[in-house]
């Protein structure tokens, strides 16, 4: 293997290793650190705590949380002082399974005396006893995680959370109780007995909060930080490749054009898993034909990431849906990406309306079922689940960016009223 070859292999191997090991949480500080001291405060000053962790799937609640455990495992305190069991829904799917995986993780010997208890009743009282004994100054801290949550409520009379919640009302085990899930609506699963014994402490991570949202700076340094060499590398690889490697990465960075490309990105609910799956796709394209980075690999792989089933199935939507569909690229266009409802869109369509008279005026009625078959096509989707507002009030984001939805009808302009066609390409109004 000749020098150009050896160096471009060490680059690959190094960033998809630094892209792949790396689990810092962009834009979750605030809640990583609620979590992390409250499951200090009942380690260190003996507290019982419950919470739940509630957020879209591929969020970040499971990363946030091994984040924090690692933080914590640092501590020699926190090692000595504390125990650990971690429990998922879909592997323990009922009581008495969970169970038996709690005594293992706790490593509690359940024979005593020469009896071993059998059954579910004798070893949940065996547990609780345990959990039970001593007091909050010397007994050991429990912190539980419990990974789809939602999926313990439907265990038969959800005796395992009524008993965990149970005691971590007591006075005696210090225990911290984490759940984790996607279900808004979770606190109704709860039965009556179970949900006035816990906390109601809920920590939300959504993609629509202002912390979490990957602005086009933190994002570009996010990309800068993966895809240059650091200060502390130590594989055999030339200084001066090094250094042409960060400079080359630092131009694209600088550019305007990647700045668009970027915020393009931005627009299409980019998530952390997202970024890292491109920028992987990039850096496995490097060769020894193509030993360098360009702005067109990010163009290219930023084209087939917004190339989806989605936007084919624009091709079958009326001219009302497109119509609110325009009316929410506006919405959102002024209101930076927030959510949206019913009512809201429907104003905005009625003013367009209103404003040409060759558009025929359509029933309220007949807007809301086409309301309903862009939510039905998953082009929007529902923030509202398990609330009790009108479904004219039930908030929706936004599934497709405002550059799909101009492209989407520069395509098929043809088919379109002229009158559409400008509204959609006019400014905000």
């Amino acid at each position: 293997m000749n020098e150009s070859n050896k160096n471009i292999s060490i680059t690959r191997s190094y960033l998809k290793s630094k892209i792949l090991n790396d689990s810092t949480l962009v834009g979750y500080e605030n809640e990583t650190n609620q979590i992390q001291k409250l499951i200090e405060r009942t380690i260190e000053n003996g507290e019982s705590n419950s919470v739940l962790l509630i957020g879209p799937r591929c969020s970040g609640k499971t990363t946030l949380l091994r984040n924090v455990l690692n933080n914590l495992n640092k501590k020699k305190l926190l090692r000595t002082n504390s125990v650990f069991v971690e429990l998922h829904g879909l592997v323990h799917t009922d009581d008495r399974l969970a169970l038996k995986e709690m005594t293992s993780q706790m490593d509690l010997d359940n024979a005593v005396d020469g009896k071993v208890f059998g059954s579910f009743a004798e070893n949940l009282a065996f547990l609780l006893a345990c959990l039970k004994s001593g007091n909050k100054e010397t007994a050991k801290s429990v912190v539980i995680i419990l990974e789809k949550f939602d999926l313990f409520c439907n265990h038969h009379n959800q005796t395992l959370l009524y008993n965990l919640f149970d005691v971590s009302q007591s006075a005696q085990t210090p225990l911290c109780i984490i759940g984790t899930t996607c279900r808004l609506d979770v606190i109704e699963l709860l039965e009556k007995r179970v949900k006035s014994r816990f906390s109601h402490r809920q920590i939300f991570l959504s993609p629509g909060n202002d912390n979490n949202t990957l602005e086009l700076k933190s994002l570009i340094e996010r990309i800068g930080y993966f895809l240059t060499f650091s200060d502390d590398f130590k594989l055999n690889i030339p200084k001066k490749y090094r250094n042409e490697w960060n400079i080359c990465v630092k131009e694209i960075l600088d550019n305007k054009k990647f700045m668009q490309l970027i915020q393009r990105l931005i627009d299409v609910d980019c998530d952390e898993r997202c970024l890292k799956n491109i920028l992987l796709q990039i850096i496995n394209s490097l060769s020894s034909k193509k030993s360098t980075l360009t702005i067109k690999d990010f163009e290219d792989k930023l084209a087939e990431f917004e190339k989806d089933e989605i936007l084919e199935m624009l091709n079958d939507v009326t001219v009302l849906e497109l119509c609110l569909l325009i009316a929410m690229k506006h919405h959102c266009d002024i209101y930076d990406n927030q959510l949206m409802n019913f009512e809201m869109i429907y104003t905005r369509y009625v003013k367009f309306v209103n404003a040409n008279s060759n558009i025929q005026t359509v029933q309220r009625a007949v807007v809301m079922k086409a309301f309903e078959h862009i939510q039905n096509m998953e082009l929007i989707v529902s923030v509202s689940q398990g609330t009790k507002l009108q479904k004219e009030y039930q908030m929706f984001k936004l599934l497709l960016s405002s550059q799909q939805i101009l492209e989407f009808v520069k395509k098929s302009s043809a088919s379109i009223p002229t009158e559409v066609v400008q509204w959609a390409n006019s400014s905000i109004v």
